[in-house]
């Protein structure tokens, strides 16, 4: 018997739900108050959306995305704070994110995506070049005192 998942948006009351998995996602780098503070912040934008995957009414996976503009790109979409709770890795739930947010992007005009990829994360780097992505640079940060 094969298990359908369900994708939706993540109302942003709902938000929240979310957190767990960027917990796991950043290997507890950050204490949950950081996140929801951060995510708080990202919400009053109005431009962050998030999709999740469920197994029932189970959230196993999720995807925080951005609709960006760049000189460079074009109107495109970044997926952001991708992550698939261990027990269902390899079960097809990224490659079904990733289905769902380029016909969501496709449908409202973006001609293209983006993504950052953390430097020792093989197992992300060889997802994202199955999706389609080439790198182009190097995605920097620089933290301030």
């Amino acid at each position: 018997m094969k298990v359908v998942f369900n994708v939706k948006l993540i109302p942003y009351e709902e938000m929240e739900s979310i957190i767990p998995l960027v917990i796991q996602l950043n290997k507890g780098k950050f204490p949950e108050e950081v996140l929801i503070s951060r995510l708080k912040d990202v919400l009053a934008t109005g431009r962050y959306q998030c999709i999740g995957v469920y197994d029932d009414t189970q959230l196993i996976a999720c995807c925080g995305f951005w609709i960006l503009n760049k000189l460079y790109a074009g109107k495109h979409v970044e997926p952001d704070n991708v992550f698939v709770t261990a027990a269902y890795r390899s079960a097809g739930v990224g490659e079904l994110m990733m289905t769902w947010l380029f016909n969501y992007a496709k449908s409202i005009g973006c001609i293209g995506a983006e993504v950052n990829c953390y430097i020792h994360n093989e197992k992300g780097k060889k997802f994202w070049e199955r999706q389609g992505f080439e790198a182009l640079g190097y995605h920097m940060l620089k933290k301030f005192d």
